[in-house]
């Protein structure tokens, strides 16, 4: 498979680790349509290189991942074209998530700030998690009158506990890198200035190992854990797709681009 031309990351490789950056730094790397589309190809392009044994996944600084581009995901064309995206995922999850998910590479999310809404899901979707001292961690979605996406129901309450997943989720709130790495969201905390090097540094160790058996790991770790992030996903999509039409994401949306407080009414 050809490497996939990219607008909206910077991917390099070398000595067997693919570096994907995402590379939107002016809206703090938030998700458009051709995002998603180049998260998609990449991952499925690294699937198909056997010399990328490990991937290193981080955003352009200021920012991890905002989180989809409200502006234009929820407004106008593009709001249209991700209600069709997600009707046409069923049974699975969304694309970019799929295309991530499908990777038997060990993925290493490099965290250098806001990882919030479907950046949270990026993080979740990583087998390891470093984050920078100035990393910011929240499941956002709630705030706009939706669900979040499958990994944040299926694999946050892995991480963190039912509980404190079920605080993040229903409240929205924020946490900063030490609350999440005391949570188990993340495996260590690193000074900003030594988050790649630690990235990479690992990454190389990884490297160094038998690239099958690593693949094997991978899977064997997916399959001892319960239940099936793909299945679920389709249950996700619906609802997804339910609650895009609802009075109470219309105000989410609105509220957040008119900078005030929602006033959501349950309908």
């Amino acid at each position: 498979m050809i490497r996939p031309e990219t607008e909206t990351l910077t991917v390099t490789v070398g000595a067997g680790v693919a570096t994907v950056t995402m590379n939107r730094p002016e809206v703090r790397n938030a998700l458009n349509q051709r995002a998603y589309a180049d998260l998609e190809s990449t991952f499925q392009w690294i699937q198909t290189e056997a010399d990328i044994r490990v991937v290193v996944l981080t955003g352009a600084d200021p920012a991890f991942c905002s989180g989809e581009d409200v502006k234009q995901m929820m407004t106008g064309p593009e709001r249209e074209k991700s209600q069709e995206r997600l009707a046409a995922v069923r049974p699975r999850l969304t694309p970019a998530a799929a295309a991530i998910h499908a990777c038997d590479r060990p993925i290493i999310a490099a965290i250098n700030g806001a990882a919030v809404g479907w950046g949270m899901e990026l993080c979740l979707l990583a087998d390891i998690r470093i984050a920078s001292d100035r990393a910011r961690f929240g499941e956002i979605f709630v705030k706009r009158g939706l669900v979040t996406d499958a990994p944040g129901m299926m694999i946050l309450p892995r991480l963190v506990g039912p509980e404190r997943a079920c605080e993040l989720l229903f409240t929205g709130d924020v946490i900063d890198a030490q609350t999440a790495r005391s949570w188990g969201l993340v495996s260590r905390v690193v000074e900003h200035a030594q988050l790649m090097a630690e990235a990479e540094a690992l990454a190389g160790r990884i490297a160094a190992n038998a690239p099958l058996a690593v693949r094997y790991l991978k899977e064997g770790l997916r399959r001892a854990s319960a239940g099936d992030l793909n299945e679920f996903g389709s249950w996700v999509s619906g609802t997804l797709a339910r609650l895009f039409q609802t009075e109470d994401h219309k105000e989410g949306v609105a509220s957040f681009l008119e900078k005030r407080l929602p006033v959501f009414r349950g309908r």
